[in-house]
């Protein structure tokens, strides 16, 4: 399940953009111009620059806030438990807790606005609760149970966290497939405003978030706390 990763555009570019493109591009950029009144829905067609004007908004300083938002999904070049745990703190634990609460207001809004549309995905802002609701729980159980045993070295006592936070991670993958199908893989329908085409790609770039964030410590960090798997015995 592949998306197309967010494009680093030119701060000249971008202000020059037209508000509601941004929203949808850029997932994250909802947040800012809701916090900022910047509509992004109707209002949609002004660039960012004339929005701010408007606003007596300083264009620096959004522009600079949106640039925040284009983050990088690839893993540290590193065997560092320490690194690799630093950067799914940062990159994936903070990031998660910024985007399930816009999603979850914006899907609200798409249910209630277009509640009549034989498009609109019922049920979706319950399931992205339900989904913020076990993810929270997860990370809490990695902040503060795993990560620091981890960090302290303690292999043998590490593998009985470790099978219970793989298990969960099963169960996020079932959570994400559900998601996929209410949204028709992130495929907002034709003529879908604004908002609607801004949650949609939130949805995606949270789907292919929570897919390399499992794979980092399944397949990366993980591995170097449990035991390395038997050879198995040849009959003489």
């Amino acid at each position: 399940m592949n998306h197309t990763p967010t494009v680093a555009i030119p701060t000249t570019d971008r202000a020059q953009q037209a508000i509601g493109q941004i929203a949808v591009d850029l997932p994250g950029a909802t947040a800012v111009f809701r916090r900022l009144k910047l509509d992004f829905c109707c209002g949609g067609q002004v660039p960012l620059k004339q929005a701010c004007d408007s606003k007596g908004l300083p264009l620096d300083a959004v522009l600079a806030e949106l640039v925040s938002l284009e983050r990088s999904s690839e893993p540290p070049v590193t065997e560092s438990p320490e690194v690799m745990i630093d950067h799914i703190l940062v990159r994936y634990h903070a990031v998660h807790r910024e985007q399930l609460p816009e999603l979850i207001r914006m899907a609200r809004r798409v249910e209630a606005v277009h509640r009549e549309s034989p498009d609109v995905p019922h049920g979706l802002a319950e399931h992205l609760e339900a989904m913020e609701d076990e993810l929270l729980d997860h990370m809490d159980k990695e902040e503060q149970i795993l990560f620091p045993m981890l960090q302290a070295g303690s292999q043998p006592q590490a593998s009985g966290p470790i099978h219970v936070l793989r298990e969960e991670h099963n169960g996020h993958g079932l959570m994400l497939e559900r998601l996929m199908a209410l949204t028709g893989d992130a495929t907002p329908p034709r003529g879908a405003c604004n908002t609607w085409r801004a949650l949609y790609a939130g949805i995606a770039q949270l789907s292919d978030d929570l897919i390399n964030h499992i794979h980092l410590e399944n397949n990366l960090l993980f591995p170097l706390f449990e035991p390395a798997p038997q050879a198995p015995q040849v009959a003489a």
